[in-house]
């Protein structure tokens, strides 16, 4: 095995991965498991979540790659809620002012984020409101070695949403080392809204890397994204559609750049939102009409570390893209088991650290619900008897030896 720059002091400091076999039914912990070769990934009902994914980095070291925690239980108590792996919705991303208007009909739904003493709950809604999708238990429908379907009735009312909604969300895993995701959503009695996205934290490096406890050390590249949803600073969109000029802070697009260089520029300051350095932005993916979104050149994402050589390409049929630089972590929410580095805690905490992972979000147009000028409605509002709502994406890992 060559280890360029992993000492073997540190490579000895690893946590050791043994996911069990397959068996039909979930581990000790709750956890479902699937296989395939190069690539091993659990999921729990709890918000139908991913909570681990293991792939074997430069080093032949096996890596778990995705924030969670180590027993299905721990979800549905965890305080702070950060999402970790799950489906939000119905509505992902944020609602202004916790409000929409159907066919002239103003809708309700209850608010979740940025109280204020008038508004103690919160004035606007973000993921789906207080008891969104990611807060509920999907039941398993089908489960198999390499794949496992969750799936869940939302019912007429829930968070103010109108109508039911049956929804199915498949995982699936191939040799390839590809992690495909399907979410299929049915209204059944009234239209609706429907905006879903998988919202899995990634660190390429398992936490492991001995060179810095952060993730902006991930190299991102969003080739077709030259434009960003403008927001205010509370991250509730204007309405505008803002430029990313090449060398800006949110230049992904024309080359692939760490996502640490943009805290190089002053206007790092703010650009997740108030009194916030970092990202949590929303960028529109313009991929020329016609195309097929599985085409290898059509590919939405890319991140990837040179520490751990790991690389995660990412396709879509969805027309934005949210990345989010984990600004809200304090180093107060623990580490996996399967992650980190062991007996250093003075350099390199059990605890996830500012900028410690990066989300990656696939989905509309966020708050396109309030913004009809932008054309979104086909894209967001669904009605029984109409196409389902339909989400796809793949995530593919590949591994650079140099």
């Amino acid at each position: 095995m060559r280890l360029p720059y992993l000492p073997l002091a540190a490579l000895l400091l690893q946590p050791s991965l043994s996911a069990p076999s397959f068996t039909g039914e979930p581990d000790s912990t709750g956890k479902y498991w699937l296989f395939a070769e190069g690539i091993t990934a659990s999921f729990i009902p709890y918000g139908a979540s991913i909570s681990n994914l293991i792939i074997t980095d430069k080093h032949g070291i096996d890596r778990d790659i995705v924030t969670g925690f180590d027993n299905a239980s721990y979800y549905s108590i965890d305080p702070v809620h950060a999402h970790f792996g799950g489906v939000p919705g119905r509505y992902a991303n944020r609602i202004k002012n916790s409000t929409f208007t159907l066919d002239n009909e103003e809708h309700h739904i209850l608010p979740n984020e940025h109280p204020t003493p008038s508004h103690p709950a919160g004035v606007n809604t973000l993921h789906g409101g207080p008891n969104g999708w990611d807060y509920r238990n999907f039941t398993v429908v089908s489960y198999t070695q390499s794949s496992i379907t969750f799936s869940l009735i939302d019912p007429d009312g829930s968070e103010g949403f109108p109508g039911e909604v049956i929804s199915y969300i498949t995982y699936t895993l191939s040799n390839n080392k590809t992690w495909d995701a399907k979410m299929v959503a049915i209204p059944t009695t009234k239209k609706t809204p429907i905006m879903l996205s998988s919202h899995t934290y990634w660190n390429l490096d398992g936490f492991a890397n001995n060179e810095t406890t952060t993730a902006l050390n991930h190299t991102l590249w969003l080739p077709y994204s030259g434009q960003t949803v403008a927001v205010d600073s509370i991250l509730i969109p204007t309405g505008d559609i803002l430029p990313a000029p090449k060398g800006s802070v949110n230049d992904f697009w024309s080359s692939p750049k760490q996502i640490g260089e943009g805290f190089a520029l002053p206007e790092i300051d703010g650009n997740c939102g108030g009194d916030c350095t970092g990202y949590d932005n929303c960028w529109l993916v313009n991929r020329p009409h016609p195309y097929d979104w599985r085409s290898e050149e059509k590919l939405v994402a890319r991140l990837e570390s040179n520490w751990s050589g790991i690389r995660l390409d990412i396709w879509s049929d969805q027309e934005a893209f949210q990345m989010y630089s984990c600004n809200g972590m304090n180093g107060s929410m623990p580490l996996k088991t399967t992650q980190g580095i062991f007996d250093d805690e003075e350099n390199f905490p059990r605890t996830i650290p500012q900028y410690g992972c990066v989300v990656l979000e696939v989905q509309d147009w966020i708050d396109g619900i309030n913004h009809p000028e932008w054309g979104r409605g086909s894209k967001q509002i669904f009605e029984p008897g109409g196409d389902p709502y339909v989400l796809q994406v793949r995530h593919r890992f590949s591994v650079d030896d140099a």
